[in-house]
């Protein structure tokens, strides 16, 4: 990988970081126990979305019963980061370029359409 630039953090960046950081500890794990754990990751990002949902009204009325506090909002950043960072040390783990992965969403036509 290429050397950690200071600014912006960019995918490669962030990719880099985690591996700097975690990687002999999550490829001692391997991937199907990192896999767990980022399936933990994206229960709690659920549960912070449900936390942080509207507030109820005649056309949503499963709403929030009272206002987002300012940590509940907190939290939800919290859990996208963490979500990104499990997937991040996935994709070390597995020997994945995420960067290069995304690369199908800029090359032209190659990614088209939404799923229903």
């Amino acid at each position: 990988m290429p050397p950690l630039p200071q600014s912006p953090l960019t995918i490669a960046a962030f990719q880099h970081l985690i591996r700097d950081r975690y990687y002999a500890t999550d490829s001692a794990r391997g991937a199907a126990g990192t896999f767990l754990l980022f399936m933990e990751e994206v229960g709690e990002l659920a549960t912070a979305l449900h936390d942080n949902r509207p507030p109820a009204s005649p056309a949503a009325p499963a709403g929030k019963k009272r206002p987002i506090t300012p940590g509940e909002r907190a939290n939800l950043e919290e859990e996208f980061a963490d979500v990104l960072a499990w997937l991040m040390t996935l994709a070390n783990i597995t020997g994945v370029d995420f960067e290069k992965a995304l690369a199908k969403y800029t090359e032209e036509g190659r990614v088209e359409g939404t799923k229903e």
